[in-house]
C-alpha cells in the first residue's frame, strides 16, 4: 500500500498541473489516469486540432499569396505526413510532462481509479491512501439520442483525430466551437463538409456579430444548415425532415461533452441543483473534506485554462493558502476559425441586465493599417465599459490574433486598470493591437 499528501485523479489541464503545483508545495504525490497524460486537451482536443488548423492556415496563406501577383501553387495535400506531425506535437507535449513529473518526483500511474473506502482508491489491484485528493476527471463527449445513430460507426471529438485517411464528405452534426473549427481544419484540406445543427444557430455561446462573420465565411465554404430536425441517419445518409438529405464517408458527432461523475458518484459526493456537477466551495472542496474537484466536473467554463487555474487554487486551499475563486468573467475565451474570435467578460445585454451604465464602441479592422497591409481586414473590436469609473467589463476581438490580442486587455482587467489606462498606452505603429487603443479612445469621448 503507497500513501501520498495529494493524490489527483485525471491527468488532464486541471490535474497535471494541480500535481506539479502540489509538488512544488513539498507535497508527495501521485497522479492516475486510465488513458495517456495531458488528457482531452492535449491528445483529442485544443493541441491537435490546433495543428489541423495550422494546417488549414498555410493552405489559406497560399490561396492570398496566389491572389496577390505571387506564382505558386498546392500541387496536393500528404494527409499522412501530417498526420503524423500531429502525432509528434502531442508526443512532444506529452514527453514534457512526464520530463517534469520525474524532477518533481510524481508518480504518474496509468489505469482505472476505483474507489474503496474513505481515503482510499485501489488501481491496478494496489491500494492507495491519500491526505488530500484532487477529482480532476474531465468529460466525455455527449451523444444525443438520434434515429439510427447507434447503428452506425461515426466519430466523436475523442476520436476524430485518429482518422488516419481524409474522407471525401464529411457531415458534422453540431454548431458549437469544436465542430466549427474541425469544420474550417477540414474544408482547408479539400473535404467537402457539410455542418448540421439543430439549434436555430450556431455558435450561439458567441457574440452576434462575431457570428455572423464566422458563419457567413463558413457558408462560402460549405454547407451550414440550422433548425434542422434529423429523421434518420444510415450507414452514408442523414436524412432531415422534408426529404433533404445528405452523404458522407465520414459523420462525426460534436454536440458538446458531458462530466465523467462515475467515481464522485461512488464517492457519494453533493451535486449542484440540477445534479449534473460535483458541488464544490469557494476553495474547490466538495461536500466531502479533504476532497476536492476541479475542471469540467464543477461546471462553469469547460476550458482546459479554466481547470489548470482550478486546480492550483485547490492545491493551494489544501495547503491552508487560500485564494479568491477563479472568477468567469476573466476567464479567455477563444474560436480558432479564420479570422479568430476571442471574448472575455460581460456582454452589453449581459452587463446592461446587471444594472451597469454601459458604453460600448466597435471599430473594424478595416480601419487598421496593419491589417490593411497584410490584408486581413475581416472583424473588429469591441469593448463593453462602465460609464462612471471606466471599468472594463467585457471585450470582444474578431480578426487576426484575436486570440493573442485579448490578453493586454484582460491583463489590464485583473490588475484594476480601466479604459483610461488602455486609451493613453503608448502602442508600437503599425500593429493591429492599436485598434484597442481606438476603440478605447472612443469610449474616453464618449464617457
Amino acid at each position: 500500500m503507497k500513501h501520498y499528501d495529494v493524490l489527483v485523479i485525471g491527468a488532464g489541464p486541471g490535474g497535471y498541473v494541480a500535481a506539479e503545483e502540489a509538488a512544488r508545495l513539498g507535497k508527495s504525490v501521485a497522479v492516475i489516469d486510465r488513458q495517456a497524460i495531458g488528457g482531452t486537451c492535449l491528445n483529442v482536443g485544443c493541441i491537435p486540432s490546433k495543428a489541423y488548423l495550422e494546417h488549414a492556415h498555410w493552405i489559406d496563406s497560399i490561396s492570398k499569396a496566389q491572389q496577390n501577383g505571387m506564382q505558386v501553387e498546392l500541387s496536393g495535400v500528404d494527409f499522412t505526413q501530417l498526420y503524423e506531425r500531429k502525432n509528434k506535437v502531442i508526443a512532444s507535449l506529452q514527453k514534457g510532462i512526464h520530463s517534469t513529473f520525474k524532477s518533481l518526483n510524481i508518480d504518474f500511474i496509468e489505469g482505472e481509479a476505483i474507489y474503496t473506502s474513505n481515503n482510499t482508491f485501489e488501481v491496478n489491484g494496489e491500494k492507495i491512501t491519500y491526505e488530500d485528493v484532487l477529482l480532476a476527471t474531465g468529460s466525455q463527449p455527449f451523444i444525443p439520442p438520434i434515429p439510427g445513430l447507434s447503428s452506425q460507426p461515426y466519430l466523436t471529438t475523442d476520436t476524430f483525430f485518429s482518422m488516419e485517411v481524409l474522407p471525401e464528405k464529411l457531415v458534422i452534426i453540431g454548431g458549437g466551437v469544436i465542430a466549427v473549427e474541425l469544420a474550417f481544419a477540414m474544408e482547408a484540406l479539400g473535404v467537402e463538409v457539410t455542418m448540421l445543427e439543430v439549434a436555430k444557430d450556431i455558435l450561439l455561446t458567441e457574440d452576434e456579430d462575431a457570428r455572423k462573420i464566422i458563419k457567413q465565411k463558413l457558408k462560402n465554404r460549405m454547407t451550414v444548415e440550422t433548425e434542422v430536425v434529423i429523421k434518420n441517419v444510415t450507414n452514408n445518409t442523414v436524412e432531415l425532415e422534408g426529404d433533404k438529405q445528405y452523404t458522407y464517408d465520414r459523420l462525426l458527432i460534436a454536440t458538446g461533452r458531458k462530466p465523467n461523475i462515475d467515481l464522485a458518484q461512488a464517492m457519494n459526493l453533493e451535486f449542484d441543483e440540477q445534479g449534473k456537477f460535483i458541488a464544490v466551495d469557494e476553495y474547490y472542496q466538495t461536500s466531502k473534506p479533504h476532497v476536492y474537484a476541479v475542471g469540467d466536473v464543477i461546471g462553469g467554463y469547460t476550458l482546459a485554462h479554466s481547470a489548470s487555474t482550478e486546480g492550483i487554487k485547490a492545491v493551494r486551499a489544501m495547503n491552508k493558502m487560500k485564494e479568491r475563486p477563479l472568477l468567469n468573467c476573466h476567464v479567455p475565451r477563444s474560436l480558432f476559425t479564420h479570422p479568430e474570435v476571442a471574448t472575455f467578460g460581460l456582454s452589453e445585454e449581459e452587463a446592461k441586465m446587471q444594472g451597469y451604465d454601459v458604453v460600448v464602441s466597435q471599430l473594424p479592422f478595416g480601419f487598421n493599417g496593419r491589417a490593411i497591409a497584410v490584408d486581413q481586414t475581416e472583424g473588429f473590436i469591441k469593448l463593453i465599459v462602465e460609464r462612471k469609473y471606466g471599468e472594463i467589463l467585457g471585450a470582444i476581438i474578431c480578426g487576426p490574433e484575436a486570440t493573442e490580442i485579448l490578453h493586454q486587455v484582460l491583463t489590464l482587467v485583473e490588475a484594476e486598470g480601466t479604459i483610461y489606462e488602455l486609451a493613453s498606452t503608448v502602442y508600437s505603429h503599425p500593429t493591429v493591437s492599436e485598434l484597442v487603443q481606438d476603440v478605447a479612445k472612443v469610449i474616453v469621448r464618449e464617457i
